[in-house]
């Protein structure tokens, strides 16, 4: 009967357990001075619950004040919140209460909070620990006795991890979180809230208000509502403007949802691999590396074969459709002369013999390719060994040291 009357009185549409236990937690953190931390995606309702938290609070004959810091241009939000002096900076003509102290012995609410600069949080942190403030342009330590309520739509854990919020604020902040469900996750309400807005909106214009044919519920109950209640809203008033008929049906319905498709395709899916490549170039690397082991087994597989005639059982079945491949596809003939070289022989579809060529297993020996670089850096700088160690990455006594240990001429 409670959290009905609770509904009434904010406008709260909906009965999903998830909604029902959000309310819940405002209610029962209300009486408490512990900040509180709103999360959910935009156009939830977010705004309501500070207003619970406060009318329910020892505080709700105080101010409420609600503040949008992403609103705010970052020269100013200082000032907006904590004021200033006069002459503090240009156009500070005369001095100026902040937020924090016109709400004092009330409650403050900081929506989109992760919008703040890294210096106004450091100021924000102290007002929340000590429960004190400096203006702009000030010196003068000011107490201030306000309960902070906050709010984002963003992943706040990703925005630490780019520093681009601090960790003690957040845990300073989070002290109880709320989490408001996403429409989506709340099907039973849909229809409900759109019944509402339809019925609100013919009210005010004095119109009929427009129904729903049972295949345009289903639509309206299974679209994603990426906006959330705002996205459902504002559709529900242009259907109500726009269409003549009041019986809307589902191909009328499908003209105002964005992106709706019949059969929705599986979502791709952002695991740990998605955080291991920061860019095309470093996957593309990856992609290269890939190949180039994919042909090292290829020619060993066909140097064993060449060599003893056979391969390995175990490698012949793991290898079984590159065999088949390499048989069936193969534009080289790859034979041995009489001393047990190993040639490759470029072919036509006629047989005919393009080209011969050795082929000489690559090294995978450290020394050797340091030596091959060594070599190549002096033969690139003429023997200067000093533009060869710095071509190289080494120092040139270091360069010295290797040429008498690897007896480099």
């Amino acid at each position: 009967m409670e959290l009905q009357r609770i509904k009434q009185r904010f406008g709260i549409i909906g009965n999903s357990p998830e909604l029902n236990r959000a309310i819940d937690i405002a209610v029962q953190v209300a009486p408490t001075d512990l900040s509180v931390l709103i999360t959910g995606e935009s156009g939830v309702g977010k705004e309501v619950f500070p207003q619970i938290i406060h009318n329910y609070s020892s505080r709700k004959h105080g101010s409420y004040i609600a503040v949008n810091c992403g609103a705010i241009p970052e020269g100013t939000i200082d000032s907006e919140l904590f004021g200033h002096e006069k002459g503090s900076f240009t156009g500070a003509y005369e001095s100026r209460k902040g937020y924090f102290e016109v709400a004092n012995g009330g409650t403050i609410f900081l929506d989109e909070v992760a919008e703040l600069p890294l210096s106004t949080q450091v100021r924000l942190l102290r007002v929340l620990e000590a429960g004190e403030f400096i203006r702009v342009g000030s010196s003068k330590m000011i107490k201030t006795d306000v309960r902070v309520i906050a709010a984002t739509n963003i992943d706040i854990t990703k925005a630490i991890h780019e520093n681009k919020f601090r960790e003690d604020l957040f845990y300073r902040l989070n002290t109880v979180p709320i989490e408001i469900p996403p429409l989506r996750h709340r099907k039973e309400d849909i229809h409900l809230l759109f019944r509402r807005f339809a019925i609100d909106f013919a009210e005010k214009n004095r119109m009929p208000a427009i129904n729903l044919n049972e295949e345009a519920k289903h639509i309206l109950i299974n679209y994603r509502w990426p906006g959330n209640i705002r996205q459902l809203k504002n559709i529900t008033e242009q259907i109500s403007v726009i269409e003549q008929n009041r019986d809307i049906d589902e191909f009328t319905l499908k003209k105002y949802l964005p992106d709706y498709y019949e059969n929705k395709l599986p979502a791709l899916y952002k695991g740990i691999d998605q955080s291991t490549f920061n860019t095309e170039r470093e996957i593309l690397y990856k992609i290269l590396f890939d190949m180039k082991n994919d042909m090292h087994d290829l020619k060993k597989l066909v140097l064993e074969l060449m060599q003893h005639g056979k391969i390995n059982p175990e490698v012949e079945q793991n290898n079984a459709q590159i065999i088949q491949k390499l048989y069936n596809n193969s534009e080289t003939i790859i034979e041995k002369d009489s001393q047990g070289k190993i040639f490759e022989i470029s072919r036509r579809d006629d047989d005919n013999i393009l080209d011969t060529e050795e082929i000489t297993e690559e090294s995978l020996s450290l020394e050797d390719k340091e030596i091959e670089l060594i070599k190549k850096a002096l033969d690139k700088h003429n023997g200067k060994r000093k533009s060869a160690a710095r071509e190289l990455g080494i120092s040139e006594r270091t360069l010295y040291r290797k040429i008498k240990e690897y007896d480099i001429s």
